[in-house]
Formats: C-alpha cells, structure tokens, sequence
C-alpha cells in the first residue's frame, strides 16, 4: 500500500523478489562536445546515454555544462551531496579551460580577478583566478555558478569563447586517462575539504 512506512531492516518484495536500493552513488564523467546535460531530451543526445551504471536512472547532473563546452560533470543521487557543491553558500572552485577570439589582455585578466558586472546582474562576480597560458588560452577558476557565467564573463570585458572545457570542481581532477564519452566512481565524495571562504 501506498501509505505503508518501512524502515532501513524491512524486506520488501516485488513479484516475490527483494528489491535492493543502490545506495549512494557518486560519479565523474567526461563530457564530450554535442550531448546535452540533461537527463532525458526527446531530440538530442543526453550525458546519460553515456552512462551504462545499472542505477543510472536514479542519478542527477550537479551543474551542468553546456552542449558545447567539454569536461568534467560530476553525476549523483544523493541531494544533499549535490546541494552543498551547488550552493552558492559554499562557494565550491570550478576550473575552466577557454580558448578565447582575441588574446586577453592585462587589464581585462584585472577587472576578471577583481570581480566583473555582468551583463542583466546587479553584483560583481566574485573575484576569479585568472592564468594566461597562451596569448588566446586562459585558465579561469570561479567560486560561484551563474547561468553561462565564463562565457558572459569573457564578454563583459570585450572578448569571445570559443571553446571551454571544465577540469576541475572543488578537489576533484578529470583524469587525464579518462578519454572524453567515459566515465569512473569517484573514489572520494567527500566533500568537507571542497569548500573555500573566497
């Protein structure tokens, strides 16, 4: 019946067969370019075709990548873990790779690591570690997670991207080994060390 309440020690059958919760679940893939993160799309393909965990329908995306951008997408089905990635309250680091239109200047990297208005907000962004590695590659790290928040960010100060590719969130690496379409079990979600005051 709908309305029966069990505990962690009951057994509960269907069809006269146990049915096994899977527990917590945490993941990592590497989003390759042209899937969207969603968990289903009637017309596109999803990260979750890349998936062939047998739980994987009980898992959710913990922020998103656009269809475009590559990397890391960290994939769970325990809400209160994604939660305090999410959380603007916690201010988890993510580390973004960007091929940018024109190079990026001194003054641009500045007003970037100073915190920047974007376009329709009315607060800076918090300030971002900027690293020039090439005249038209930068790596950027960000503690917060507004809609397109790179991409409008490189915006605000005159500049384009075009390609982006996420490598890190809080202490959590994508592998070098892990090619792009793959994906692996996080062998530590704990997450009391991703969090920063920045």
């Amino acid at each position: 019946k709908a309305a029966t309440h069990i505990t962690d020690s009951d057994e509960v059958l269907l069809d006269f067969e146990p049915i096994v919760l899977p527990g917590n679940i945490y993941l990592m893939l590497h989003k390759p370019t042209g899937v969207v993160s969603a968990t289903e799309d009637a017309s596109q393909p999803t990260v979750m075709d890349l998936i062939d965990h047998p739980h994987w329908h009980t898992l959710h995306i913990v922020g998103r990548l656009d269809k475009d951008t590559t990397g890391l997408l960290l994939l769970t089905n325990d809400g209160d873990w994604s939660h305090r990635i999410t959380s603007p309250h916690h201010h988890v680091a993510k580390t973004y790779l960007a091929t940018l239109a024109e190079p990026l200047t001194t003054d641009a990297a500045e007003q970037l690591q100073n915190g920047i208005l974007l376009n329709g907000e009315k607060q800076l962004t918090r300030p971002a570690e900027v690293e020039i590695l090439t005249d038209n590659r930068v790596r950027l790290t960000i503690h917060e997670g507004k809609y397109h928040q790179v991409k409008r960010m490189f915006a605000a100060v005159g500049n384009r991207v075009l390609t982006l590719h996420r490598e890190r969130i809080g202490l959590w690496h994508l592998p070098d080994e892990l090619e792009a379409g793959e994906w692996c079990l996080l062998e530590n979600p704990h997450i009391e060390e991703t969090t920063d005051n920045k």
